[in-house]
């Protein structure tokens, strides 16, 4: 297993995979730590993670260089990447407790309520493209529930996924609270089929969902998956176009476009299409790809060379099937994995553009006559993870929202980010279940009805 830098192509490290011993001995051990954690109080385990969110904000530069070399990331966004994790450790210490106390219910019983109780080891396989964020908005809550984790991260940031279990330890976590192991996707149905192993949270791609999902359900696990996204973007014609395009392009420049809620379907209205494309595609020209740690850099590369290959042959295959170029589509002379920013035009039904998720600095330009093909565009996909909508008239931006859009998160003049105090995740299949907010806490407890007579 090796971290390789995405600019340089440098092997940053090595790591040798963990033998399936070493990998069913830290399952014995996460195990038993969880018999002693689910015992202590919400205070003890709040001023834990308190101590962890100072630990990110100590060590906030070091950590975020760290995501920059492994996954190039923009030096900037790694930090506020760092930031963000440290806000969730404080969320949950702050409202855990409140989101799982008991709940009375009227029945003929003295007394009848509910409890959320702890269900024992969680095992988290997460992805590289938000390699500290994908993994505290499962950890966070997990332990402040009283469970604890096992990581299972992408190869690519094994780097990443061994700081997380020591800062975790070194803010004085009981030890085997939280681990990692390091281990290649073939290793992960036998740790979901480990009796000690409760559960399973992924963050991936859909294919990586179904098998989880389907290695889950043969084991009567319960999983919760947050996959990808094509997230569409209705742009109305009384929309304020300069601010519509420069959210909608921050949006899927974001981490070099490779966000599953990053926009990326762009359905503007006929009367303001072409002001629109102009404003759109002025401001993805001015984006400038380099070092991630150049502070001039607003773009840095793909995760991986091969990523960035196979995000060229859906744009070149849409290319040849009748789609417009309107910026970018190249591979750079460059040793680095770039993939300039590039508007396509003219998709249709069958091309790639049109169907699959584009994981990287593509932009996709339909237009619209009428709402109703608006909204048949938008919800033309299997996914359903976020959109947004941009209008003056927010009483139809809300209803758009409400009952037109099919999605897990749609945001109305601004686009779409997770937020850890509102739920998060998708329909259809962009996955299942809801991360953060109260709802991602509850996703792993056992809900026990408690009866007295």
């Amino acid at each position: 297993m090796q971290s390789v830098n995405p600019f340089s192509g440098k092997i940053i490290q090595t790591y040798r995979e963990y033998s399936t011993p070493e990998i069913e001995t830290i399952a014995l051990q996460v195990d038993a730590a969880y018999r002693q954690w689910k015992l202590t109080s919400f205070g003890q385990r709040a001023q834990l993670m308190k101590n962890l969110q100072s630990k990110l904000t100590e060590n906030r530069v070091s950590l975020a260089a760290l995501v920059s070399a492994e996954m190039g990331k923009v030096l900037r966004e790694a930090l506020g990447e760092i930031d963000k994790c440290a806000m969730c450790c404080g969320f949950y210490a702050e409202n855990a407790e409140s989101f799982l106390k008991n709940e009375a219910v009227k029945t003929e019983a003295a007394e009848a309520y509910i409890s959320f109780q702890p269900i024992g080891t969680i095992l988290a396989v997460m992805p590289w493209n938000f390699p500290f964020w994908q993994v505290f908005r499962f950890l966070a809550p997990a332990l402040m529930a009283g469970n604890t984790g096992i990581l299972k991260h992408a190869s690519n940031v094994s780097g990443c996924a061994l700081a997380i279990e020591n800062l975790v330890r070194d803010a004085g976590f009981p030890e085997n609270v939280f681990r990692t192991i390091l281990t290649g996707s073939a290793g992960v149905k036998a740790v979901i089929e480990n009796p000690l192993v409760k559960a399973v949270t992924l963050t991936g791609s859909t294919p990586a969902g179904k098998a989880v999902a389907s290695a889950a359900g043969a084991s009567l696990k319960k999983s919760v998956l947050e996959l990808g996204g094509s997230d569409p973007y209705l742009i109305l014609e009384d929309a304020d176009i300069k601010s519509a395009a420069r959210l909608c392009v921050t949006s899927r420049l974001l981490n070099a476009g490779q966000s599953c809620i990053g926009a990326k379907r762009f359905i503007v209205a006929d009367q303001v299409y072409e002001s629109f494309k102009t404003e759109f595609v002025r401001l993805m020209t001015q984006s400038v790809y380099g070092d991630p740690f150049d502070a001039q850099t607003t773009i840095g590369p793909l995760a991986r060379t091969d990523l960035r290959d196979e995000l060229h042959q859906q744009v070149e295959k849409s290319r040849l099937m009748g789609a417009s170029v309107l910026l970018g589509g190249f591979i750079p002379e460059s040793k680095a994995a770039f993939y300039p920013p590039t508007v396509l035009e003219n998709v249709t039904p069958g091309m790639p553009a049109y169907h699959e998720e584009l994981f990287g600095p593509v932009a996709v330009l339909y237009s619209f006559k009428t709402l109703e093909e608006a909204i048949r565009i938008a919800n033309d996909t299997v996914f359903g993870l976020g959109a947004g909508v941009f209008t003056s008239d927010l009483s139809k931006g809300k209803m758009l929202a409400e009952k037109g859009l099919e999605a897990g998160c749609v945001f109305v003049n601004d686009f779409v980010k997770s937020d850890p105090r509102l739920p998060f995740g998708g329909i259809k299949e962009s996955g299942y279940g809801r991360e953060l907010a109260a709802f991602g806490i509850r996703e792993f407890v056992n809900v026990k009805s408690i009866v007295v007579k």
